[in-house]
């Protein structure tokens, strides 16, 4: 009966070891990943605003958002500006990370309004009911943060004007 209870035990270590170990795994690898999206986002994360354009107070909705962008539109900011969205994966997976990246062109000169880049990583957790966990940066970037900066309305004495 003795040497029973200390088989059992030895292999309930055994298991506890096996799974310390993968958890400790996981949670190595997605800090590395969250370590790379980090420098990443530090190299070349941001939004960056080349031309600020000025709009009557019509193109704007109540909570001063552009009202002529249409995400899944073919032409999402009409016939006067291109709107590009990329997405280029670093690895697929679990865990995952990727680059988004956001354009906004003038049309009729094709002028780069402005630029917005962010990192992301998704997953790298151990598997249960729960979300996988996630990060990302730089914070305050993205499609609407980039439009909103480019676009601005006239009447409130923010119009054109050059952002370095």
């Amino acid at each position: 009966m003795r040497s029973d209870l200390s088989v059992r035990f030895k292999r309930l270590l055994v298991c506890a070891a096996l799974c310390t170990g993968a958890i400790g795994g996981c949670a190595r690898e997605k800090d590395q990943l969250d370590e790379e999206v980090r420098q990443l986002c530090a190299k070349d994360g941001g939004t960056k605003i080349h031309e600020r354009v000025g709009l009557p107070a019509d193109k704007f909705d109540e909570s001063g958002f552009i009202n002529f962008y249409r995400r899944t539109a073919k032409d999402p900011l009409g016939p006067e500006y291109m709107f590009e969205s990329r997405i280029d994966y670093y690895r697929k997976g679990n865990p995952e990370m990727w680059r988004n990246y956001y354009r906004v062109v003038r049309r009729l000169d094709g002028k780069v309004l402005g630029e917005s880049v962010t990192y992301s990583r998704r997953g790298g957790d151990m598997p249960g009911p729960w979300h996988e966990s996630s990060f990302g940066c730089p914070t305050h970037t993205g499609d609407a943060t980039l439009l909103k900066e480019v676009f601005v309305n006239t009447n409130l004495g923010r119009g054109n004007r050059a952002n370095d």
